[in-house]
């Protein structure tokens, strides 16, 4: 049985992001100590093979060990943990399903095929298959705005009346766009609506339920410390919300804006510069990682922002 549902899907999850040599190869030993201290932060859940995570790199025998190393800690541990079984090709996001469905995740997260954008009939045949092999598994849609099909809140609850094991999805919020949050509170019901980490304060307050969050790559415990912020003092928490986004937006955002680093560079680069976890600082080939040259600097700046996240 698996008790996840939409109503329990909620709050901040931790990605579990590679634990990488300059050379790309995954060091086990140090991932491990990675989930050890994620376990410790209390995360609502923690989650594997995101964009963050670089499922797309890995190859069968990596995403297997990978997968069966954060199974056996959160379950040892009696922390939710879901894994991602995404891949580009539909066929390999199948038998990656089929692989790990043994773990017992509480769900697992899955891309759209992304060859070729599917129409929504097509994207209900890929779904029907795969919730027909998780065989009870709950599953959660992972839709980033770079995908090939882009879905809308309609979107989603057609998928849902064909899906009925479909209990959330991953997806971004237009930068806490009104119009979009209006859209949620009015038509979308039966799932849950992860958004961006660092709008998690706003966006529960607009209706969301919570987030798959990038600004628990930077510190964990200070991301899960805002989560419960947000329930027991909400103008702290949007207060946070507010020199989280000067953070991002000061020291973060410029590496994908102006100097062209893809997005999940900065998951990992963030976690440098919060220094609680040994994961290296290269990404996997052919992708570009931020020079470690600059996590000093952002991390001296950082500790003046939002002083919470460092001094912890």
């Amino acid at each position: 049985m698996h008790p996840l549902t939409h109503t329990t899907l909620v709050g901040n999850w931790a990605t579990l992001l590679l634990a990488t040599n300059k050379n790309g190869e995954i060091d086990y030993k140090r991932m491990g100590d990675e989930i050890d201290i994620l376990i410790a932060s209390s995360p609502c859940g923690i989650y594997s093979n995101g964009t963050a995570g670089e499922f797309y790199t890995q190859n069968e025998e990596e995403f297997i060990k990978t997968s069966e190393l954060l199974a056996e800690k959160c379950s040892a541990a009696s922390i939710p943990f879901q894994i991602g079984v995404s891949h580009m090709s539909p066929q390999i996001s199948l038998n990656r399903l089929q692989a790990v469905k043994s773990l017992n995740p509480g769900a697992v997260q899955v891309i759209l095929p992304d060859w070729f954008p599917v129409t929504l009939e097509e994207a209900v045949i890929f779904l029907q298959r795969m919730e027909e092999t998780a065989d009870g598994i709950p599953i959660v849609l992972y839709n980033p705005p770079h995908a090939k099909k882009i879905l809308s809140p309609h979107d989603w609850m057609y998928l849902k009346q064909h899906i009925p094991s479909l209990i959330g999805v991953k997806v971004f919020d237009g930068n806490r766009n009104p119009e979009w949050y209006k859209q949620i509170r009015e038509k979308v019901q039966g799932l849950s609506v992860f958004i961006p980490g660092h709008n998690l304060a706003s966006g529960i307050l607009s209706g969301a339920h919570g987030a798959y969050s990038n600004i628990a790559c930077l510190n964990p415990f200070a991301a899960q410390k805002w989560y419960e912020q947000i329930t027991a003092n909400k103008d702290m928490a949007l207060e946070l919300e507010k020199r989280i986004h000067l953070f991002m937006d000061k020291l973060i955002t410029p590496f994908i804006v102006k100097d062209h680093f893809p997005n999940h560079a900065c998951d990992r680069f963030m976690a440098l510069v919060g220094k609680w976890a040994d994961i290296g600082s290269y990404l996997r080939w052919p992708y570009r990682s931020i020079p470690e040259e600059y996590v000093i600097k952002v991390r001296e700046e950082g500790c003046h922002i939002i002083p919470e996240f460092f001094n912890q």
